[in-house]
């Protein structure tokens, strides 16, 4: 069977890794793209995952992969949002904590925008999970705010699991499995040589 070859523009190795894992037994192959991430500013990280691919479509003129994640906390009203890697760049897991310092409520959700361009088709897929921010960081695996976020029905952060373990629950992972079970379903015709 084949494969479609799709590029996924991201200068994080991690998120590549992650990617790459997520749809292991789907018939694509990722491969890191050679290209700047345009960084749009919008409140919808859907709109900056589709906006960001068509400007990698333009360059590359392959089909291309962006995902664009955003970390929503309920007590500061979604804050930082689509804005979570900069929230990350500047003000650290210590201060996305201290912002909680007394919060009677520390649910979160993460939400992975991954947009795909494969012409003639532009989709959105969205994986969500959602859990608290812990009280400190820990664990040393992952990336991003991964030390602070406990999903649902875990005890343990992102940063405390294992990359299979992650994956089985993450936004990212639920994401990009939608991505390639569509891609899977809408190219059977290629992949099978019927």
């Amino acid at each position: 069977m084949g494969s479609v070859r799709l590029y996924l523009v991201t200068g994080n190795r991690h998120k590549l890794k992650e990617a790459a894992d997520a749809v292991r037994g789907y018939p694509l192959k990722l491969v890191q793209a050679g290209v700047g991430k345009l960084e749009v500013q919008s409140d919808s990280v859907e709109q900056v995952a589709l906006a960001s691919a068509r400007h990698a479509y333009r360059i590359l003129r392959r089909p291309v992969v962006v995902d664009d994640t955003s970390l929503e906390v309920e007590w500061l009203s979604g804050f930082p949002g689509p804005y979570a890697n900069y929230a990350y760049r500047t003000i650290g897991l210590e201060g996305l904590l201290k912002l909680l310092d007394g919060a009677p409520s520390r649910r979160a959700c993460f939400r992975t925008a991954v947009a795909l361009i494969l012409p003639p088709y532009e989709k959105v897929f969205v994986g969500v999970t959602c859990g608290v921010i812990a009280g400190e960081p820990r664990g040393a695996g992952g990336f991003g705010f991964d030390p602070i976020f406990v999903p649902d029905g875990e005890s343990r952060t992102y940063a405390e699991m294992s990359l299979a373990e992650k994956n089985r629950v993450s936004h990212r992972a639920k994401a990009f499995r939608a991505m390639a079970s569509w891609v899977a379903r809408s190219y059977s015709w290629a992949l099978d040589g019927s």
